[in-house]
């Protein structure tokens, strides 16, 4: 006797919590500005956040270091004693806020830190205020979560700021959260103390709305700019705020996946039931790397922003030398948010008339080889993103070809 073993493949069907959600328009473009590069076409990448530099030697030996006593083994779930101490000691040292143990959590990169916290919080009706333009991911993680992003346009007139007038507007009994970014990833933009004053005014006549803040591009500010976290201002926020921050951006350590958070007590156990359930702990390696990073040295930090600097005054400089174009220069991070609005109902030497952002970045990826990202991508039109974590050389050589691509359009 034999059994037929072969059966219709059933459509696939996705959950609906995913299934108007798509893979990143980032990685989207950057793939196939890779597939270009690799069919031999000079292409240049200014899509990626991610710093070119090196981990610092330092922290890649307390990696070594750590597998050679045979630290390789499962850890705490959401972080080992030491990386949770080294935590505390950076907030206390760096922002003057003091956490307890079982107020720390540590996880796979801060996205992860960023879902755990939604899925903890965060159900069907909920409401999440995020100004934008803002970056990719936090959205797509409010609605996996079943809730609502209610995006509050900033644009560059306003700072690519929220203001408490906006901030106010926005709050309705079903809002669960206010997430800000700063420095900012897309923009740059950072707020001051000055300018997050009022946004915390509001939020203490509003104790149902609790505040998330994305500090991970804190050490990467210009000039005479001064970081500062929310809670360093505003200490009655304190039972109802998560600060995120992470070793990826100013440690060069993208790869290592490190993100770290502190926030009410309440909140960690309840983001490490869901962290218990996905990941588990973060690699043991790792955590012991990042350790290092927050401990050791940190000279080298003001030498690396300084280097961003030189190519952001670069890269801005150059943009608005470019008839149609207007940049802002921005406070931190390293990215610029081009106004590309000037662009918009020009036509490219093939007869396509370019009306949006994504139709003029996808002309500088096809015309001039380099590859940029919509201000679309972000939620705020029409702009667009540079990532200038990339050689002199390249970006002057992206410049270049920006400019003269720009004046083969009618």
């Amino acid at each position: 006797m034999t059994i037929d073993c072969k059966v219709e493949e059933a459509g696939f069907r996705p959950a609906s919590r995913i299934s108007a959600i798509g893979v990143s328009e980032i990685l989207q473009i950057g793939a196939r500005a890779a597939a270009m590069k690799r069919d031999g076409k000079p292409v240049i990448i200014l899509g990626a956040g991610e710093p070119d530099f090196e981990t610092p030697d330092h922290i890649k030996q307390a990696a070594w270091d750590s597998m050679q006593r045979g630290d390789t083994k499962y850890t705490a779930l959401d972080g080992t004693p030491a990386l949770k101490e080294a935590i505390r000691g950076k907030f206390k040292r760096e922002n003057g806020v003091s956490f307890e143990p079982g107020e720390i959590t540590v996880a796979t990169g801060a996205k992860q830190i960023l879902f755990n916290a939604m899925m903890a919080t965060v159900g069907a009706g909920d409401e999440v205020i995020i100004p934008t333009p803002y970056w990719t991911s936090y959205s797509d993680i409010v609605e996996i979560c079943q809730g609502k992003p209610v995006l509050v346009p900033c644009d560059a007139e306003s700072g690519f700021r929220l203001t408490a007038e906006k901030l106010e507007a926005a709050i309705t009994p079903q809002t669960r959260w206010l997430l800000l970014n700063s420095p900012s990833n897309p923009s740059g933009a950072a707020y001051s103390s000055d300018d997050y004053r009022p946004l915390l005014e509001v939020l203490i006549r509003h104790p149902h709305v609790w505040l998330m803040v994305d500090d991970m591009y804190e050490h990467i500010v210009y000039d005479d700019f001064r970081f500062v976290t929310p809670l360093q201002l505003e200490p009655r926020l304190r039972n109802r705020t998560l600060t995120i921050n992470g070793v990826s951006k100013a440690y060069a350590m993208t790869g290592w996946r490190i993100g770290y958070a502190g926030g009410p007590e309440a909140l960690i156990k309840a983001m490490a039931v869901v962290q218990s359930q996905a990941t588990s702990c973060p690699s043991s390696i790792s955590q012991a790397a990042a350790v290092a990073a927050l401990n050791g040295p940190q000279d080298f930090l003001a030498e690396r922003t300084e280097s961003f600097k030189r190519r952001r005054d670069l890269v801005v400089s150059g943009l608005n030398a470019i008839e149609g174009l207007d940049c802002r220069t921005p406070e931190g991070a390293f990215y610029t948010f081009s106004g590309c609005g000037g662009i918009l109902g020009r036509t490219a030497p093939d007869g396509l008339k370019i009306t949006t952002d994504r139709e003029f970045c996808a002309y500088l990826l096809d015309e001039a080889n380099v590859a940029v990202v919509p201000g679309s991508a972000f939620g705020l039109s029409p702009y667009f993103r540079i990532s200038y974590a990339s050689a002199e050389r390249d970006l002057k050589e992206a410049l270049e070809r920006i400019a003269a691509a720009c004046r083969r359009l009618a």
